[in-house]
């Protein structure tokens, strides 16, 4: 008898004249429901842009009245909706808010039509950061597609882009910023003590902590061991759990000589007493508890590096680690001890953290540590995000300025008056309903060295630059903030040689590392010793902007 075989559904193709859209979203249904609004205007402004092209644009998903949004909010549920979307469709998708990419990638794995990503040009929610992140995994997985962004969607570059995908099923971004480096053509003393660093890390290896991998959907920032390990460093998977319990070893007495440091340096923690709304001295208390058992923890595994994933499971048990993050990444923190030995563990030196788990930042935090290091500077690191950027001009400034902003993991050193110029502010309850507190603070004037290690054409990548920080008005600084999320720290940077779009165009994940250097020259001298040590490795490394190191630029893409 023959068997009963199951019935696929074939979706029916769209017209020459449609495309589809969707929208991923957050797994969280507070910053769903927030941020809907937002997605709705950027949505209605992409349906007329594309109209007046004689494409119509509908959305391959409902508005979920019970739910009141209507973003993709589950891995599950992507699957569904593309279980309705031909394969061959064009398809558009609209991030105006911070989403979680894995909601639609076994969609957009096996999508064989144009495949179109677009973020509205936005501080307000992280768009831009949403669509970066959902770009660096679309690279990571080798599927083909094309990305736009706008402010208000009728600008020439928006429309000829738009132009360009209706016919050709393509858009093709200026690369001629990106240089392949050619080691050769590095300086001799850097080329040297690189090569000797990654030499060193090859022979002797290194660890990175891993408190549970894949935060927040980022596929992208899951480096394979198969990638990993050949360039010397290791995981150690870590659980959550484990470092929940671990806090529970942390003595109150241990919690409140960490409080009394950060008060004696000046850190100014916002509290009040309302759990659910404000910051209070039992959540910083609990924070201060998570400090002490990461560094306890990364001592016990031999790690050189960790990450924490904060944003699902643990922030419905414990504060927020934002504040650990940044005070791991600072040499000059609170000291933690061994209860068995005494010792003070990474004694004067960082802990370097990246956040959200991201691998990536990972290995780019412990090459930077090691360099910096060895080139006596401070070496104080930390990952941003691409958050979004706008020209200013004034106090010595006329330039196109990036903010960076994250959540957590920027170090006190970093900020104008360190420890001083830093307060601890309650993160949002819509993201963090046990609140926490960050370590805030205004990025000092100087000369920093930018990088982001990725996945492409499966093998490792790093794009690397030269950048600026600068200190605008405190009236402008206090607008972006308040445009964006005014509880988190930020850079105010200015990248050397790349323009908005090229830097857009280019970049492959929502992150991106940063670290000073004492001088101009300096900052050179770092940036070539990095390529160095990276290429050394086994990296593949691409200079962004000025003082190239390489040879052709890269072709566009």
């Amino acid at each position: 008898m023959p068997y009963a075989l199951p019935t696929i559904h074939h979706p029916a193709p769209i017209g020459e004249d449609e495309a589809l859209l969707i929208a991923s979203g957050d797994l969280r249904l507070s910053a769903n429901q927030v941020c809907w609004p937002a997605q709705q205007e950027m949505e209605r402004r992409i349906v007329n842009a594309f109209a007046a092209e004689g494409i119509h644009v509908r959305r391959a998903h409902a508005y979920d009245p019970v739910e009141k949004h209507g973003f993709i909010s589950s891995q599950k549920m992507g699957m569904d909706v593309f279980k309705t979307i031909h394969p061959e469709a064009r398809l558009i998708v609209a991030e105006s808010v911070w989403q979680y990419s894995h909601h639609v990638l076994a969609g957009l794995r096996a999508h064989r039509g144009p495949i179109l990503t677009i973020a509205n040009w936005s501080g307000q929610w992280p768009g831009l950061v949403g669509m970066l992140n959902l770009n660096g995994s679309l690279t990571k997985m080798g599927v083909r597609y094309s990305t736009l962004w706008s402010e208000n969607f009728d600008d020439d570059y928006f429309l000829s882009g738009i132009r360009n995908w209706i016919q050709t099923g393509r858009i093709v971004h200026d690369h001629s910023h990106v240089h392949d480096v050619i080691v050769g053509h590095l300086p001799d003393d850097e080329v040297a003590l690189g090569t000797a660093l990654a030499n060193q890390l090859l022979a002797e290896k290194a660890i990175i902590g891993i408190f549970d991998e894949g935060c927040m959907g980022m596929y992208n920032a899951i480096i394979d061991d198969e990638l990993l390990n050949p360039t010397g460093i290791y995981k150690e998977r870590l659980s959550q759990s484990a470092l929940l319990a671990a806090m529970a070893r942390v003595s109150d007495d241990e919690a409140q000589a960490a409080r009394a440091w950060l008060d004696e340096r000046g850190v100014t923690f916002v509290t009040g007493t309302d759990h659910d709304t404000e910051l209070t001295d039992a959540q910083i208390l609990i924070q201060l508890k998570m400090y002490v058992a990461a560094v306890r923890i990364a001592h016990n595994f031999g790690c050189d590096a960790i990450g924490i994933q904060y944003q699902q499971g643990l922030k419905d048990m414990a504060p927020a680690s934002d504040l650990v993050e940044g005070l791991l990444n600072n040499a000059e923190r609170p000291p933690v001890y061994d209860p068995e030995t005494g010792e003070e563990l990474y004694a004067g030196q960082p802990l370097p953290h990246f956040n959200e788990v991201d691998e990536g930042a990972a290995v780019d935090a412990l090459v930077t540590n090691r360099i910096w290091n060895a080139m006596g500077f401070d070496p104080a690191t930390t990952l941003h995000d691409l958050r979004y950027g706008e020209h200013f001009s004034g106090g010595g400034v006329d330039a196109f300025v990036w903010v960076f902003l994250i959540s957590g993991a920027a170090p006190a050193s970093h900020f104008i008056n360190g420890y001083a110029g830093a307060t601890s502010v309650r993160q949002p309850p819509m993201y963090f309903p046990n609140g926490g507190g960050t370590l805030k603070g205004v990025s000092k004037p100087g000369e920093i060295v930018w990088s982001r290690i990725y996945v492409m054409n499966d093998a490792l990548h790093c794009d690397i630059g030269r950048g600026t920080v600068v200190e605008l008005p405190e009236e402008e600084t206090e607008r972006r903030w308040q445009d964006t999320n005014p509880q988190w720290p930020i850079m105010h940077a200015v990248l050397h040689g790349i323009t908005r779009d090229q830097m857009m165009g280019r970049h492959k994940a929502n992150h991106l590392n940063v670290a000073y250097a004492p001088t101009a020259e300096e900052a050179d001298k770092a940036l070539a010793t990095k390529a160095a040590m990276l290429l050394a490795m086994g990296i593949q490394v691409h200079q962004c902007g000025s003082a190239v190191y390489g040879a052709e630029a890269t072709e566009s893409v």
